[in-house]
């Protein structure tokens, strides 16, 4: 810490109990009162450095040699006064970065200027003000000292230069300027001092962080803070780097966002070990303050942090305005968050889900706008590259939501006092594009069914209605065929479909077995015309046809497939209702009988038989049940 000694006497000040003497051998001929401290001093140092002084004294002297001066008002306090005495004396007396503050406001309180001696103290405490000024730990210790007095060093424009020293050491590269700072941007080498031709040399500082700073200035005050923040951002800094800033002094001065206290160089104490708990009403200012601060760009600030911050706002039941700031950037970002921190619990008065529903669907709500906003998907004029790349940015963006929102349902979806209205209209927001698969929606819409048996089966049939059948995947599928807590018309779907999907797959085998078939023969051909090598020839014709029975095998399997499916719709039936009353309902034209006047099914290329007679009739259906949804 750097400082600037004054004065060359030996001590002459001791103090007797609130009275501080003047040992000169002389008797004071002055009394000074400065709060509840008395100095018993002489009239002639004091009025020879000081206008003030000099004025109050040549008004109380003309009747009396002996007079009593009243100082309750000057910057600093007796702390300070004792100081002033010492430089009008003469006496050894050190200037530093935790002093001169308010010794320069005293001096000036006490017009110690140039007129009354060279060398006055004004100009001495301004000199060394302008020398530490340069030095980021001592700029941060001055800044600190100027609240004790806080008007007069605004007056003399302390608190400015600090800050925009601060602000200045902030924004510049550190590696570049190599300027004394404490913490972790200030270690050395282990190496210590070295030696080259004699000449001592300090080793080579290690590579300093971009957030070297942020410690040290989350002890400032909030309106110090503040200035700083502002500065900095006004000199260009980079806003990644001011959010990193503003959230390391949330969490060192918000409790509840859930920072354990943790000071490694141990020059410093938490907050909590210095002063009582702040009261919710001094938190509460706290965080709308730093709301406030945050930059509103877009991804600059986490969403996990917006979202915690959030969580605390209504903790503390700061002000809507606050909330609805922190849902809208949440909002604007939401594809970026993590599905525990959208857990919100619910802080309402009347609390009817454990989890705060509302807030997250206002959130989902200024998504959808912002998103709209952004791209028009309904244009249909012809759009650039960079339109297509946005486009395609927001298509992603939309997919990570959806993901993120059937993640979401699922979580809430055991909350018995979760209303169906309320699933349904959170499930809804997504548009179907986002979901390329529905096995997440589906997971959610299971356990609510599950949590909520005493749904009807209109409002079961309501809520199923929010996925798409065709979009399950295979394992989604098959636990749906077996889900009894599905109504019947969404199991009968979904094994339309899987049927609809199984004939899809054995015609594209069909096909892909003609060809290779029309491959072997043509490459059989071409071996005669061409004179190929027997052996060679024979090689690939043995590898086709090992090809060809590997497929004729596979079709084999999902024929077997086809006419176990057939079997358990046939079982499903029976045990839910009628077969006539099945048909009649869905307009499905089963047979459950082979025709005995039909002829025996023609053998496929490859020799396996044709398909089994439910496929076809669930094909022709298709219509029909399509219709019969439509009506409903």
């Amino acid at each position: 810490m750097a400082c600037l000694k004054l004065g060359s006497k030996s001590e002459v000040f001791h103090l007797d109990g609130q009275t501080w003497l003047c040992s000169t051998g002389l008797a004071s001929d002055v009394i000074v009162e400065v709060g509840e401290t008395s100095f018993r001093l002489h009239k002639f140092p004091l009025l020879s450095r000081s206008g003030l002084l000099e004025e109050l004294i040549g008004e109380l002297s003309e009747d009396e040699n002996y007079c009593s001066l009243q100082l309750h008002d000057i910057p600093g306090g007796a702390k300070a006064f004792l100081l002033v005495a010492k430089f009008c004396y003469g006496v050894r007396l050190e200037l530093n970065p935790l002093n001169v503050v308010v010794v320069r406001c005293a001096a000036e309180y006490l017009r110690m200027n140039e007129d009354y001696g060279e060398g006055n103290l004004i100009m001495q405490a301004e000199d060394f003000l302008n020398e530490i000024l340069g030095n980021w730990t001592d700029s941060i210790k001055v800044l600190e000292t100027c609240e004790e007095v806080l008007p007069h060093a605004e007056e003399l424009h302390i608190v400015s230069r600090c800050i925009n020293s601060l602000a200045m050491t902030a924004s510049a590269d550190p590696i570049l300027f190599s300027w004394p700072m404490s913490g972790k941007g200030a270690a050395q080498s282990p190496e210590g001092v070295g030696f080259w031709n004699g000449i001592s040399t300090t080793a080579k500082p290690h590579a300093v962080n971009e957030d070297w700073w942020f410690e040290e200035v989350s002890f400032l005050k909030l309106p110090f803070y503040k200035r700083l923040i502002r500065a900095v951002e006004s000199d260009g800094m980079n806003l990644e780097k001011v959010a990193g800033s503003i959230m390391h002094y949330a969490r060192r001065h918000l409790s509840l966002l859930g920072r354990q206290s943790s000071f490694p160089n141990g020059n410093r104490a938490g907050p909590a070990s210095t002063v009582s708990a702040p009261s919710d009403a001094d938190q509460r200012n706290l965080l709308e303050e730093i709301v406030d601060l945050l930059p509103d760009q877009k991804g600059v600030t986490p969403t996990n942090f917006l979202l915690r911050l959030l969580r605390t706002s209504m903790i503390l039941h700061a002000s809507p305005s606050c909330r609805e700031i922190l849902e809208k950037r949440v909002g604007a970002q939401l594809e970026q968050a993590a599905l525990e921190d959208l857990l919100i619990p619910n802080m309402g008065y009347s609390v009817e889900t454990l989890y705060d529903i509302d807030c997250v669907q206002r959130i989902l709500d200024h998504f959808m706008l912002m998103d709209r906003d952004s791209v028009d998907y309904s244009s249909n004029s012809i759009v650039d590259e960079g339109q297509l790349s946005d486009g395609s940015q927001a298509l992603t963006r939309m997919i990570k939501l959806a993901h993120l929102v059937d993640g979401y349902l699922a979580e809430v979806a055991p909350d018995v006092n979760l209303k169906l209205q309320k699933f349904q209209s959170l499930a809804a927001l997504i548009p179907e594009y986002a979901r390329p698969l529905d096995d997440g929606l589906y997971q959610a819409i299971d356990i609510y069914l599950k949590a909520h048996p005493w749904l009807t089966d209109s409002e079961k049939e309501q809520i199923c209605r929010l996925m798409n059948c065709q979009k399950l995947s295979l394992e989604a599928s098959t636990h749906a065929a077996q889900n009894e807590r599905l109504p019947l018309r969404i199991i009968v779907q979904v094994l339309f479909f899987e049927q609809l999907r199984l004939r899809t797959s054995v015609a594209s085998w069909f096909f892909v077995s003609e060809n290779l078939e029309n491959s072997q023969n043509l490459s059989a051909n071409l071996a005669l015309v061409r004179n190929e090598v027997p052996v060679q020839a024979g090689t690939r014709r043995l590898d086709q046809v090992v090809a060809v029975d590997d497929m004729k095998e596979r079709v084999s399997e999902l024929e077997k497939e086809c006419l176990s499916m057939k079997q358990e719709i046939e079982k499903l039936v029976k045990t839910k209702g009628s077969w006539n009353s099945f048909l009649k309902k869905f307009g499905l034209m089963l047979k459950s009988k082979p025709d005995v006047n039909k002829k025996p099914s023609k053998p496929s290329c490859n020799g396996s038989e044709e398909l089994p007679t439910s496929v076809g009739p669930l094909m022709n259906g298709k219509e029909n049940y399509e219709n019969k949804e439509l009506r409903d």
